[in-house]
């Protein structure tokens, strides 16, 4: 139980609508992990995997219709219609209630409540903010307990400062994909998801507080929670800069904050370390420089395309103290997915339960896939080989610089610098990637997704914006923005190799922000010299470069039309900023 009166109530109002069959309190002990994964084995919601080969790791399917974030059923259930903006699905915070209270009336009958006190951030940091979460899922406390600090020294803390915290309210109920919504109530700090157990939509502290709530929440106390990995590059001389970015799904996100040196770069000492690999929570400190922490203390990750290859410290990382869930599930107790290590196994258990072969095929006479494109692994950030020794330091990590990327084929080129903050801001509000054919609707197509916040941004995305720009005002100096694309195309191929010789263009981006290297002007923003990236040891040709850093001035004037369409739907909302950085780029190209 608790001293603190208004958790006492709220506990007291969940439980009486969701008619647990009994509550208990979650304190983070060893013990209790213990005897939860001993409760969810004997019932099947988790697997024990092989003790030698995956020590301490579990494994999970979910509900077949239930394997990825639902964006069409959450909703910021704001008072005012407009506050949610032109981005959002939006409810009236007393529509909202009534329809999740009919899912969640007797929901947990024949169940457990657990009771989950969590802190996103460092506890006790300034950053930091505490939520509380009430769930009939071990599944959804197991993986708490890996992404956020929960347990007892949460409660402690709450106790003794009597302060708010963000009521999360959670119930598998009934996993029918006609009774679940994900609601966001920010005006009531309070977050109800009921019908999911997939993790996206479930565990509360990550997208929802993390980034929903938390984007609100920093609007309206001059920070920024954002959709971006936290990495140093540190030299040989010991000193490390750190980066923020930004990329939508699909671009290499994890891969870049965990990568390793590639061989040609190695004889200059650069040692990556990673501070998170999805969530930025950024803030003036006093010395006027933006600092950043990562909220979370854990990955949840796709694994399909994860290997020794496109990232071996995540590799490593998983080998222990992990939850695997709808990967395939070979005969000897470990895993296998798509794209990962090792010869395909002859047989196993998909994603769905069901026998699996390679090279079966459905009705559709498409392949069966052992692991589902979307399957995933939530593992504890601290066995990251890469992983910072700043991950609890309250005040986070200075940030140099902040990248955007996304994906495309022709138009962006490798990298550039924006003239400043101001125009760095439309960079990110212009951010658009093509889809790939993992993704819903038609390849190619470009997607627009500002600062890679579209599904995330818990208000109006003009408000957004604004607080972008007011900010950029109070830092002395703000940090250089960049934009990157890994994945440009010639004929059909990559131009670029990307992974660990990324750090190629890292080097140049922490050289801009130390003022060592010139930039060409163009009109997009400043661009490298042909030999300002470092190629030593990647045999590439020289015109390759040269096409990688080409602007084609026809594709950008088609671009800026396309920026304006978009930013039209945002109506009276859009700053002037945003529409004046626009018009320059416009008579720029001409």
């Amino acid at each position: 139980m608790t001293k603190h009166k208004k958790l006492q109530s709220w506990i007291r109002e969940c439980a009486e609508l969701c008619k647990p069959d009994k509550i208990v309190w979650c304190d983070g002990s060893e013990e209790e992990k213990a005897r939860l994964e001993k409760e969810a084995f004997k019932s099947g919601e988790l697997i024990q995997l092989n003790k030698k080969k995956l020590p301490g790791c579990v494994y999970h399917h979910t509900s077949v219709n239930d394997v990825a974030r639902t964006e069409h059923l959450t909703y910021i259930c704001a008072k005012n219609k407009r506050d949610a903006g032109p981005t959002n699905n939006w409810l009236a915070p007393h529509e909202g209630y009534r329809r999740a209270s009919e899912i969640f009336k007797n929901s947990m009958r024949g169940r457990t409540m657990y009771v989950i006190p969590f802190s996103m951030g460092p506890v006790g940091s300034p950053f930091s903010k505490i939520g509380v979460e009430l769930t009939d899922s071990i599944y959804v406390v197991l993986n708490m307990r890996i992404m956020a600090r929960m347990g007892k020294v949460v409660l402690d803390l709450l106790e003794k400062t009597r302060g708010d915290f963000t009521k999360c309210l959670h119930s598998k109920a009934d996993l029918d994909v006609n009774r679940r919504l994900i609601l966001h109530f920010p005006e009531d700090n309070a977050i109800w998801s009921v019908g999911s157990g997939y993790g996206g939509n479930v565990l509360l502290g990550k997208k929802c507080l993390s980034l929903r709530i938390g984007s609100y929440l920093g609007e309206k106390e001059g920070w920024l929670a954002e959709h971006m990995l936290i990495m140093g590059v540190e030299d040989p001389s010991g000193r490390v800069d750190y980066i923020a970015a930004a990329f939508p799904s699909a671009c290499g996100k994890t891969n870049l904050a965990m990568l390793l040196p590639p061989e040609g770069l190695k004889r200059k000492g650069y040692r990556i370390w990673t501070v998170g690999d999805d969530i930025a929570w950024m803030r003036i400190d006093t010395d006027g420089k933006l600092w950043a922490v990562n909220p979370e203390y854990g990955l949840f990750g796709v694994a399909p395309g994860t290997n020794s290859k496109t990232n071996p410290n995540l590799i490593k990382a998983i080998e222990k103290n992990t939850i695997y869930t709808n990967v395939l599930l070979k005969k000897d107790k470990t895993v296998w997915w798509e794209g990962g290590d090792g010869v395909v196994p002859k047989d196993g258990t998909n994603w769905q339960g069901n026998p699996w072969r390679p090279g079966e095929l459905d009705e559709n006479r498409e392949p069966i896939l052992g692991a589902h494109p979307n399957s995933r692994f939530t593992v504890p950030i601290l066995n990251v080989p890469s992983v910072t020794n700043r991950i609890d330091h309250h005040h986070g990590v200075p940030i140099a610089a902040i990248i955007f990327g996304g994906r495309r084929a022709h138009l962006a080129p490798l990298v550039y610098e924006s003239f400043n903050w101001q125009h760095g801001v439309f960079v990110g509000a212009t951010m658009a990637s093509e889809r790939t054919a993992a993704q819903v609707g038609k390849q190619g197509e470009v997607r627009r997704d500002p600062m890679a916040m579209l599904p995330f941004c818990g208000y109006n995305m003009g408000d957004y914006f604004k607080h972008w720009l007011a900010l950029g005002k109070k830092m002395t100096p703000p940090p250089k923005i960049f934009n990157v694309n890994w994945f440009r195309k010639d004929n059909g191929d990559f131009l670029w190799p990307g992974f660990g010789e990324n750090l190629r263009v890292l080097e140049w981006i922490i050289s801009r922000c130390k003022n060592e290297v010139e930039g060409v002007k163009t009109p997009i923003g400043y661009l490298p010299h042909e030999n300002d990236i470092d190629m030593t040891g990647l045999r590439s040709p020289r015109e390759h470069m040269r096409k990688l850093l080409a602007i084609n001035h026809k594709d950008w004037r088609e671009e800026a039309e396309s920026i304006g369409e978009f930013f039209n739907s945002f109506g009276k909302d859009l700053p002037k900023e945003m529409k004046h950085e626009l018009n320059a780029l416009e008579k720029r190209l001409r």
